[in-house]
């Protein structure tokens, strides 16, 4: 049989492709070509993808010749994101994940409360305060994005172009190789020129760490030096490039969904409190990384009745794992009552994102504050008429008209 083609089309943009509905009903794996043209297994059932994503015979390695790149990347390219947090392998990424990990803990999220709130109400005034209809996408959810997670990594909010530009060019399956060198390089550039500065004022006699993720990452470097400044640049990169786009994303397919399920909406506006749950429904029923696993099997692995061989290239879908229906009842609703604290959005395993806590609060006092200031919010366009980001990496919406 053919490869299937990857990605698969939707019928509908806020659900995942018809097609992995037939694929968990059938065999475990099945045999795709990634638009850059390199063929893989595709895992679609939520306990293959969990136990696929928590297997450590397994690699991330982008110099892996065997490696199922989305896209192709020119060896420089591939060297410079192999560096980064989803890339590395133990023992690397172990030590990197104990450097940035005390910055993303459930309790420094909760404490980053009181901020996240001032900046969500900041703009939610500034887009009350504009012209009618707004687009929610620029008006409030990629700044707010944005500008928590430059501040918690203490890079200058003023700078934002820069990254916005550069991940776009990075995430458009229509980038050509040389616009993504491009971007890899300005944004590298910008946060190497940006941890050196930042290093050598450490390095002053006297001077106090600044309170961000770089600063603590230099002090604590300082001691233990297992770092150079290239390895904390190019953790700012993965987490600036990831920690900016994907939360927005999930913010606007989110309200999306708010809208367009008023009874669900109703709960939270009328108890709060039961919010995060609603975001983790939210979070599977978006499920925006998708594909979010892609490996290598440096051992034969099981997968249900069939074999993924060593070397073999795989991809995994959280998005058709959260549509499972036989772990997720009903997965095309949207339940505030069912608990969906075990969806993978996030993925599994070692290379879950670090900075899960951090996006779980900023989504919630978005969607509180928003509906609470804005009771009368509505579209200001039909869903299918609105621009979703098919060829991106990450699925979202271009542009969110919205009136009141």
């Amino acid at each position: 049989m053919e490869p299937l083609a990857y990605p698969m089309p939707r019928s509908c943009p806020m659900r995942p492709s018809d097609q992995y509905v037939e694929l968990r009903a059938g065999a475990p794996l099945a045999r795709i070509t990634l638009p850059s043209g390199r063929t893989a297994w595709l895992i679609t059932r939520y306990e293959h993808v969990r136990g696929f994503l928590a297997n450590p015979n397994v690699t991330t390695s982008r110099l892996h010749p065997n490696f199922p790149f989305y896209l192709p990347l020119s060896r420089k390219l591939r060297e410079d994101v192999n560096a980064s947090l989803m890339s590395l392998d133990p023992p690397e990424h172990t030590v990197l994940t104990r450097m940035v990990i005390p910055e993303f803990t459930h309790k420094r999220a909760q404490k980053l409360r009181p901020r996240v709130q001032k900046i969500v109400d900041e703009h939610v005034t500034t887009m009350l305060n504009g012209d009618r209809p707004a687009d929610l996408v620029e008006a409030l959810c990629r700044p707010v994005a944005s500008q928590v997670i430059c501040e918690v990594i203490g890079v200058p909010y003023h700078d934002r172009e820069i990254f916005h530009s550069t991940s776009k060019v990075m995430a458009s399956r229509t980038s050509s190789s040389k616009e993504r060198d491009e971007a890899d390089a300005t944004l590298r550039g910008y946060l190497s020129d940006l941890v050196a500065v930042k290093a050598k004022e450490a390095e002053e006699p006297g001077a106090v760490p600044g309170d961000h993720l770089i600063g603590r990452v230099i002090a604590k470097n300082q001691e233990q030096r297992v770092l150079g400044l290239d390895d904390i640049a190019a953790l700012c990169v993965s987490l600036l490039s990831a920690g900016h786009e994907t939360t927005a994303n999930v913010m606007s397919l989110g309200t999306v969904l708010l809208l367009e399920n008023p009874e669900q909406l109703a709960a939270i506006r009328a108890d709060p409190s039961r919010t995060p749950g609603a975001v983790e429904e939210i979070l599977r029923h978006t499920s925006i990384t998708d594909p979010s696993g892609l490996r290598v099997a440096l051992a034969d692995i099981e997968v249900g009745d069939m074999v993924v061989r060593k070397g073999d290239a795989v991809v995994v879908s959280t998005a058709a794992a959260n549509w499972d229906d036989s772990v997720f009842a009903h997965p095309e609703k949207l339940d505030f009552d069912r608990d969906a604290g075990h969806q993978l959005a996030f993925g599994h395993g070692i290379h879950r994102c670090v900075a899960q806590n951090l996006a779980r609060v900023e989504i919630e006092i978005v969607f509180n504050t928003l509906f609470a200031r804005i009771p009368g919010l509505r579209l200001a366009a039909p869903v299918e008429e609105l621009s979703f980001k098919d060829g991106a990496l990450l699925y979202g919406i271009h542009t969110l008209p919205v009136t009141w």
